[in-house]
């Protein structure tokens, strides 16, 4: 139970608390507009659509509050930083951060669905009490404000019926207009976010999510027309709606029923988002003063498999292992900022960043580096780089564990180069106020070509822990999942070498998938008592392998062996 909380229980209740928050603004709001007598004629016009309107209003503006603190990188980087007092717990929710701003929109879609539904009936039905025949209570209530010293209830003052008044309402009114807005950019942000459109078409989903400008512009003045309007204090005082509604043709005639006074609801959004959108403000100019620093590319590798290597220097320039940068290549896009992984250590005085060529932007900046040329490149002829960042990511945490597994699937090894080229270093320096003591790190590809670029980087570790006698300090798996029969038979006829045919190094290369039961019920037999960190960069699928066997192999007494599950997002 203990390693639940500590893997899954903050999230949870982090979860709770926002859905029960929702849950409480909708239940109140809902009783502000269809209980007190404020709004009593404004509910004979509209029903019970009209606080099914504004609950979700509420909720909207509350949803609206949190969608932009998750993207603030540099805010998160900050509050979970060695400078900001933040436990390990709350910097892994942090690390959460995408998954939390996914959950926020969807909640935004749903309560915009149910507010436009709803309004749809308060205009249908508000366009039908104006033009109705006289002698009703709504035909009273939507003839006042045509006379001298009358306030009006019913927004809509025109004599067009349906359908022709509601596209009035819906084309020529502020809130109409705006509301047509903001909900035609929500639905093209949601479905252009959508993880095919994100993979196959980012320009698509990169330029759409921008959108976001024109969505907050629209809800900060959508209720700037005041159309939701109730009767105001003074009236009230004068005018009872619960007896005088029954005596509607009266109204002016008795001094106990005057003619009833009405306002506008003032608008609050604004009230609600100011505060993010300063921040977020403030995050955008940051990064542009960032992106407005020289980069300059000292050297540009090409590794096997269409993956790339650029190595950089940035004045003042400083990172953490497994952190993460934005770049952008005005030569090949002058909006588009793309995240990559950090693959060099701190140490170094240089950083690096490992680009695979998978679409059309990393192709350009394939090309833009002369890649795709033979003779040797100048380095002023390199494109003009702009980086923004580094980023905080849940592998900073690796030097708090004695033990720890790394899994990367792919390209996902990236930030693990990092990790292990800065663990090498501090073991160099200074391995007895190293706290790591011992490295379990996996590795899944689908074919060979993809192991050649960071079999290097092993290679040499593995020899230099050998010449310190520490050969134990890195254990590690690699496994080539998209195997067939003719590269099995191949494995098993070179299996008794010294060193493995595919990587050189003296680890056989392994076929298929880790069975993750067998493993992390190794690793806890031989670390008992320990917390250890599990640090994953891999798909959905993995991860979710990797929570549930961090909690099932993870013992409920607070002495016994724990799993910590992390797990990379950006």
């Amino acid at each position: 139970m203990g390693n639940w909380v500590e893997n899954e229980g903050l999230s949870i209740f982090v979860v709770l608390v926002w859905l029960g928050l929702n849950v409480f603004l909708f239940w109140w709001y809902y009783l502000v507009y269809d209980v007190p007598p404020k709004f009593f004629y404004t509910r004979v016009l509209l029903g019970r659509a009209l606080a099914l309107a504004r609950a979700p209003a509420a909720c909207l503006n509350f949803n609206c509050m949190l969608i932009l603190l998750p993207v603030c990188r540099n805010l998160l980087s900050f509050l979970r930083g060695s400078s900001a007092c933040c436990s390990t717990r709350i910097r892994r929710q942090l690390d959460r951060n995408l998954t939390f701003h996914k959950m926020v929109a969807w909640m935004i879609a749903l309560h915009t669905a149910i507010h436009t539904i709803a309004h749809l009936f308060n205009v249908e039905w508000s366009v039908q009490a104006r033009v109705e025949e006289k002698g009703t209570l709504a035909a009273v209530l939507s003839g006042l404000g045509d006379k001298p010293k009358e306030s009006y209830v019913n927004f809509y003052r025109q004599t067009l019926a349906n359908p022709i008044g509601g596209l009035y309402v819906a084309f020529t009114y502020l809130a109409g207009i705006t509301g047509v807005v903001i909900t035609l950019a929500l639905i093209l942000i949601i479905t252009s976010s959508t993880k095919t459109i994100r993979r196959s078409y980012f320009e698509v989903f990169w330029y759409t999510h921008h959108l976001f400008v024109i969505f907050f512009i629209g809800l900060v003045i959508h209720g700037a027309g005041r159309i939701v309007r109730g009767q105001t204090a003074e009236s009230l005082a004068e005018h009872n709606p619960e007896i005088c509604n029954k005596n509607f043709t009266l109204w002016g005639k008795s001094e106990a029923c005057p003619i009833p006074q009405f306002s506008g609801n003032p608008p609050m959004t604004w009230k609600w988002v100011v505060g993010p959108m300063f921040l977020y403000l403030c995050e955008r100019l940051v990064r542009f003063w960032r992106s407005q620093q020289k980069v300059v590319i000292t050297k540009v590798v090409i590794h096997p498999f269409k993956t790339i290597e650029l190595q950089m220097m940035k004045k003042g320039f400083k990172m953490e292992v497994g952190q993460y940068i934005f770049v952008k290549c005005p030569a090949v896009s002058k909006l588009e900022w793309h995240p990559f992984t950090l693959t060099s250590a701190p140490e170094e005085d240089y950083f690096s960043i490992h680009v695979r060529i998978v679409g059309d932007w990393t192709e350009g900046l394939f090309n833009a580096c002369g890649c795709d040329k033979q003779e040797f490149q100048e380095a002023w002829k390199m494109p003009k780089i702009a980086v923004d960042g580094p980023f905080g990511t849940a592998s900073e945490d690796v030097f708090s564990y004695e033990t720890v597994m790394l899994v990367g699937a792919g390209i996902g090894v990236t930030p693990f180069a990092s990790v292990l080229k800065s663990v090498w270093y501090k073991y160099c320096h200074d391995a007895t106020n190293l706290k790591l003591k011992k490295i379990y790190f996996y590795w899944l590809c689908r074919d060979t070509h993809a192991f050649e670029w960071f079999a290097d980087l092993l290679q040499s570790l593995e020899a230099q822990m050998q010449e310190r006698n520490n050969a134990e300090f890195l254990s590690y798996n690699i496994y080539l999942t998209g195997w067939d029969e003719t590269q099995a038979t191949h494995f098993a006829v070179h299996h008794e070498e010294e060193k493995d045919v595919i990587t050189g190094l003296k680890q056989k290369t392994l076929y298929g998938r880790p069975n993750w039961e067998n493993e992390f019920k190794t690793i806890a037999g031989k670390h008992p008592g320990s917390r250890i960190g599990v640090f994953l960069c891999g798909p959905e699928g993995l991860a979710d392998t990797l929570n549930k066997q961090s909690i099932s192999n993870s013992e409920a007494d607070p002495r016994g062996v724990h799993f910590i599950f992390n797990k990379e997002n950006f």
